[in-house]
């Protein structure tokens, strides 16, 4: 097998096809309490990180988004406010377990009609061409295999005018936030997973994904080769989140 079809899944190296396996077994386990691991991992920040990428996103009444990798519809019952009902969410996620119980949920607080589903590879969005005003992706590019083809994939699917937004862990920048980021990521959440989504080892695999994801610097400079322009990004918890921002023009 040629060096360029291998990957990494968390610290391992593996070929793409097997990743997109693994990934699948991963979010497939833990769709059910995703959501409640998101508040147990991040003692609750997560809605503050989000919050933070749906301001400096821009979005309107009429725009027309797409939630990627969007797994439960957390960040899409965000948005349906702010699109209202002249605009439109696109829920989409690769996987069809995530999904589903994204759609269950959304139904659940009474959003029917209010967001269309699709299941779609981030690296082959099945959209035309100029189709989204905005795109977020919300803790879900690490996972993917081939993020530069997924980059420019979102940059042809946008509008001209239309801004990327990338919501991830990253890298802390807080002098002496790492060892104690990294003790917390090892120890801590193995064991939430394994208490309350009996599985320790989809846990670690997330903390291992966070280590092999393109620092903030890099990714922005990944962005910028896609095509997007203004790039930048924001910092937040230290820089064990980032969002960075693109357009297209």
């Amino acid at each position: 097998m040629e060096k360029s079809e291998t990957t990494h899944f968390g610290y391992q190296t593996v070929s793409a096809s097997e990743k997109a396996r693994k990934v699948a077994a991963v979010f497939d386990s833990v769709a059910s309490k995703y959501d409640v691991m998101n508040d147990l991992m991040s003692l609750g920040i997560h809605r503050l990180w989000k919050r933070f990428a749906l301001g400096v996103s821009g979005v309107r009444a009429g725009d027309r988004v797409l939630d990627l990798a969007g797994g439960t519809g957390d960040l899409s019952s965000r948005l349906w406010p702010r699109v209202g009902p002249t605009g439109s969410i696109v829920l989409s996620d690769i996987n069809a377990t995530m999904l589903a119980e994204g759609r269950r949920r959304l139904v659940d607080e009474g959003e029917v009609g209010a967001v269309a589903y699709v299941q779609a590879d981030a690296e082959q969005l099945p959209f035309p061409t100029n189709t989204f005003d905005c795109i977020f992706i919300a803790f879900g590019l690490r996972n993917v295999t081939r993020k530069e083809q997924a980059l420019a994939s979102m940059w042809s699917t946008l509008k001209p005018g239309g801004r990327v937004i990338i919501l991830e862990f990253s890298h802390p920048i807080v002098p002496g936030l790492k060892p104690l980021y990294d003790l917390y990521s090892f120890t801590v959440l193995p064991t939430l997973g394994r208490l309350v989504a009996n599985d320790a080892a989809s846990y670690r695999y997330l903390a291992e994904s966070i280590r092999m994801h393109p620092q903030q610097e890099p990714l922005l400079r990944m962005m910028e080769a896609a095509g997007f322009e203004r790039c930048q990004y924001f910092n937040l918890t230290g820089g064990v989140v980032a969002v960075h921002r693109g357009y297209k023009f």
